[in-house]
């Protein structure tokens, strides 16, 4: 319902989204027995309106009555938004609204929430949008001087996330910046190592040409990310 606050969600979208593998019939019960024990749960909260007015019935539907923009995920995704929009120009405020975005971050996303297309694309666009701000948040630090810093991150994030070609590209940027030619070219080659035998793929234009820029000492490396 979180996903779609401030509209109605038919009791059979969720019950395809909470246990789609389940009889209908039986499910709908569920269904009615969570909603009441959620309802339960929130008049223990301190809430400025009662918890059937918050999660009301609205004929076979419920809806979450909260605006769509206080959802976590979509503090998030504005927080998130706004950072990159400044990385250039204002680098220092958005490292701020990237940091205030990553606060709000607190595990895999949608986490027991269901097994549905709903919750599980949704899922995947925030981890998606979760790993764009790591990456907005190296371009600051890259932008700002930071490279040193973001040299031990990095590595971790390349070892997280080793078909990531960004980080790669991030963490190669970063050693060559402090005089680390060598290992800049050696992150290329694990990365392009490792795509090809997980996944039989070569390196994409973007780093390959990173990689040629390191060997020919391009004055553009030390610009910008």
């Amino acid at each position: 319902m979180a996903l779609n606050a401030g509209r109605t969600v038919s009791w059979d979208t969720l019950v395809d989204e909470l246990w789609p593998d389940k009889d209908l019939e039986n499910s709908r019960n569920a269904l009615h027995a969570t909603t009441a024990r959620l309802r339960k749960l929130m008049d223990g909260w301190d809430l400025d309106a009662k918890p059937n007015e918050l999660v009301r019935t609205t004929g076979s539907s419920y809806m979450l009555d909260i605006p769509q923009a206080s959802t976590d995920a979509a503090q998030f995704l504005k927080f998130a938004a706004q950072g990159s929009e400044l990385l250039r120009d204002q680098p220092v405020r958005a490292e701020e609204l990237l940091h205030q975005a990553l606060s709000l971050w607190r595990g895999p996303a949608l986490l027991d929430a269901g097994d549905g297309l709903l919750c599980q694309s949704t899922a995947a666009q925030l981890e998606e949008r979760l790993m764009s701000l790591r990456e907005d948040l190296i371009v600051v630090k890259l932008n700002t001087g930071g490279e040193r810093e973001a040299i031990s991150e990095l590595r971790e994030l390349v070892v997280q996330h080793p078909g990531r070609e960004r980080f790669s590209e991030q963490l190669m940027v970063a050693l060559y910046r402090c005089g680390r030619q060598s290992e800049a070219l050696d992150v290329y080659q694990r990365t392009r190592d490792w795509l090809s035998a997980e996944l039989g793929l070569d390196v994409g234009r973007s780093l390959r040409k990173l990689y040629q820029d390191i060997l020919s000492q391009d004055p553009l490396l030390d610009a910008k990310a």
